[in-house]
């Protein structure tokens, strides 16, 4: 008996995996849902045969064109259904005006990685100036060591991109990743975007990149960390920023970031907590016994964006950072 839409949409949720399936699964109708999931439970986990025939079909279907993959109008199609031609409309605009270096943010740093590490490093600085520091912290990690503090340098030195200089990197990521035209001359703070990716990366690179700025100029990497935002920071902030830090901060991340902490810290965080909490988190610590030193760099990196965040909203204050004085 030939199976029906939806058993072959089952065996193919099945045969994705769970992340996937789960994703798609939420944007289907409860109903469907239903039926697809009964068919799911029913599914023999071991019938290659039915799971070849729905990949199979399901890629004769896209070389014929039957199943429309993306484009505008498919776009519209699905946000007109879902929000109405108005809302839809809308965001479609907003679509149009992103810029190409916008672009960017959607594409994995390691693919990034790949392509410009045969660039030369001022087109690879100023690529990393408009990405998320996260994503460009990422993309640095990749990049052989001895480029990694010529590009960290000249990212700081970046004030203000050129229109000519956006041509070159556009032409680049035209060839390269197939990023549209959008010229127009950017100004950067780029002592402070290095800052914020240095801020990502594990201590080692940090501070290896920053030894290396420093030989090239020291004025710049002084520059560079008063403007970084360090685990042991997070001891100037006053009683008030500490709780509202640890209403966001996970029990696992304070219990592994503290490891690494100095007693002090310790105990500015201790004092901010209620006994009962100090107490579990103080077995838990003992608990965990040795632990990796890579994981207690996570967990502080954890920690120090919810700080990050909280002082970009004006939350909280970090007294000292940009050597900035605070009034009573």
């Amino acid at each position: 008996m030939a199976a029906d839409g939806y058993e072959k949409a089952a065996i193919f949720l099945s045969a994705v995996g769970e992340d996937v399936a789960a994703k798609i699964l939420r944007n289907l109708d409860a109903d469907v849902i239903g039926k697809i999931s009964s068919y799911m439970a029913k599914i023999k986990t071991n019938d290659r045969s039915a799971v070849e025939g729905v990949f199979q079909e399901v890629s004769e279907k896209i070389e014929a064109g039957a199943i429309q993959l993306g484009g505008e109008e498919y776009v519209k199609k699905i946000l007109t259904k879902g929000l109405g031609n108005d809302d839809a409309e809308k965001i479609l605009e907003m679509v149009e005006k992103e810029s190409p270096f916008d672009s960017l943010k959607w594409v994995n740093p390691r693919t990034l990685s790949n392509f410009l590490v045969t660039e030369h490093p001022q087109t690879i600085a100023l690529i990393l100036c408009f990405l998320e520091p996260e994503q460009a912290a990422e993309v640095m990690l990749t990049l052989p060591e001895h480029l990694r503090g010529d590009v960290a340098l000249r990212v700081a030195e970046t004030e203000r991109i050129p229109e000519s200089a956006l041509e070159d990197i556009e032409e680049v990521l035209k060839v390269q990743l197939d990023v549209g035209k959008g010229r127009e001359s950017k100004t950067f703070h780029g002592t402070k975007v290095i800052a914020e990716i240095l801020n990502q990366c594990e201590r080692s690179t940090e501070q290896s990149i920053l030894e290396k700025i420093e030989e090239e100029n020291s004025e710049i990497a002084e520059a560079i960390r008063e403007l970084m935002l360090v685990f042991d920071d997070i001891e100037k902030i006053d009683d008030k920023g500490i709780q509202m830090i640890l209403k966001e901060v996970s029990t696992e991340d304070l219990s592994l970031a503290l490891k690494g902490a100095s007693n002090s810290l310790k105990e500015k965080i201790f004092s901010n907590m209620s006994q009962r909490a100090v107490k579990i988190l103080k077995e838990e610590m003992e608990t965990k016994g040795p632990v990796r030193v890579s994981d207690v760099e996570k967990a502080q990196r954890n920690i120090i964006n919810i700080a990050r965040k909280l002082e970009e909203e004006g939350l909280i204050v970090i007294a000292g950072r940009g050597k900035e004085e605070l009034i009573e």
